[in-house]
């Protein structure tokens, strides 16, 4: 009896699991066949989405150099002026890199890149403001407002053949561009200038070169309501980092010279770089090292963005392949550079009196006490890069040309003391990534920082890497 009860108990649970079994194939919770290792066909081994610590995407330098290049073509979409309903825009700063330009740097035996900087609106590219951009800078310079310097310069180019580090058409072209995307959001959109604005609206600083002046003219011309030489102040610069009167600083120097030497350690163990410019100097007819220090990429790059033709020579001709070999380096390098730390150091000293600036303008503006509304920055790579290095930006494209750094500054409506930044890199919203901000929008999932965050990064936390509590005691530390 007791084996005849137990036989029909295990039968009864063995048909319950077939049942179950069965149910579960049905409803898809577990596969009928299972999947093999080997052999899979091309439809069950496809994934939607790769996995990004597995599959790294490859970094093409062709791709890469075209962005950097950043031919105007189709309308930019950005982010820039949004922000939920109920909060208003009070200022915003801009920190911008010059446009397009010929070349600094020549390489030696070789013809220049043929190229026009006179400003033409029926070539291409071009801007439908461009022929009254010329008009109104070909106009008596008496009524500008300008330092010293900068009056003498002129206000377009205008060479038929580029002399070195002029900007070009592109280059205007570019920041005409970028005045009328700004002008569409924070002066259509959000009435941040007023229709009779006035000199203390504004706040505009460049450096001493011509291409940052035009560059921040063009953008100036294509933003504002009303383009008035009688209420343009350009101030001149002289740092390209912008530190004014807080320019001495002994251990930025030392660790801008230790990224030097980084950077020169690896170029020297890339044996396929060192291959590829002793080709190169070969073809051209002078010594590697002659060829190494004229900086080849500059001058290729700006081939490259006016699709004019690589230099040759009866020894034969610098190929594409040179040049993918060489902004390969150059991407392999600004790698390196985020994960060595010393560019960083070197960023936190550098960009500190700029974030000063920038911070204490906007706290008097929270405060009530007034200021500008509009502050522009016409600068260099070198000012834009260490600044996204210091803010913790570690995935940002090292700057193109014509690239705009925005700072949004925006008062709560519902609480009219709280204030907000928003910082947004080429029209994408950044401030999440910044150091000061990441974990307070983890924790929170706002789409806003708010100031004091900036304020206390600016103040205390771009110090602590140097064991000081302020700028003159960081950069005299002394490190051993």
């Amino acid at each position: 009896m007791f084996f005849r009860n137990r036989f029909l108990f295990l039968l009864a649970l063995a048909a319950l699991l077939a049942f179950l079994s069965l149910s579960l194939q049905f409803l898809h919770l577990i596969p009928v066949n299972p999947v093999k290792e080997e052999g899979l066909n091309s439809k069950n081994r496809k994934r939607i989405m790769p996995d990004p610590l597995t599959e790294p995407s490859p970094v093409d330098p062709i791709y890469e150099a075209k962005f950097y290049c950043n031919i105007p073509s189709i309308p930019e979409r950005s982010m820039e002026g949004h922000a939920p309903h109920y909060f208003k825009l009070v200022s915003v700063h801009v920190l911008i890199r010059h446009g397009d330009r010929y070349p600094l740097y020549a390489i030696p035996k070789t013809k220049r890149p043929n190229i026009d900087c006179t400003l033409v609106p029926n070539r291409k590219p071009s801007h439908p403001q461009l022929e009254a951009f010329i008009g109104q800078m070909s106009k008596p310079g008496s009524e500008a407002k300008m330092d010293s310097t900068l009056s003498g310069m002129p206000r377009y180019p205008s060479h038929l053949l580029c002399e070195m580090g002029e900007l070009t058409q592109t280059g205007v072209v570019q920041h005409l561009r970028n005045g009328q995307l700004l002008q569409d959001i924070y002066i259509k959109k959000h009435n941040l200038i007023p229709s009779d604005w006035s000199p203390k609206h504004l706040y505009l600083e460049t450096t001493g070169k011509s291409r940052t002046l035009q560059s921040g003219l063009a953008l100036l011309y294509a933003f504002l309501p009303d383009f008035d030489w009688n209420k343009i102040n350009f101030r001149h610069q002289w740092s390209a980092i912008f530190c004014s009167g807080n320019c001495v600083c002994p251990i930025r120097n030392h660790y801008l010279g230790e990224d030097q030497r980084r950077q020169y350690s690896l170029r020297v163990t890339n044996i396929h770089l060192e291959k590829t410019y002793a080709d190169m100097a070969k073809i051209i007819g002078i010594p590697t090292k002659q060829l190494r220090a004229s900086n080849p990429i500059d001058s290729l790059l700006c081939h490259f963005c006016h699709n004019v033709s690589f230099p040759c020579t009866k020894n034969g001709c610098i190929t594409m392949e040179h040049f993918k070999v060489i902004k390969a380096h150059q991407l392999e390098d600004e790698k390196e550079r985020q994960e060595k730390k010393y560019y960083y150091l070197y960023a936190l000293l550098a960009t500190h009196p700029l974030l000063n600036q920038t911070v204490n303008r906007m706290q008097r503006i929270a405060e009530g006490k007034g200021g500008e509304l509009f502050v522009l920055y016409s600068a260099h790579d070198v000012t834009l890069s260490p600044v996204l290095s210091a803010l913790g930006i570690t995935e940002a494209r090292f700057p193109r040309f014509a690239a705009r750094l925005v700072f949004e500054l925006w008062k709560d409506g519902k609480k009219n003391r709280e204030h907000f930044i928003r910082i947004l890199y080429n029209g994408v919203d950044v401030s999440s990534q910044t150091s000061f901000c990441r974990d307070y929008n983890l924790r929170y999932n706002k789409p806003m920082c708010p100031l004091e965050k900036f304020v206390h990064f600016v103040n205390q936390d771009m110090f602590s890497p140097f064991n000081a509590t302020n700028y003159y005691d960081a950069c005299r530390r002394r490190l051993f």
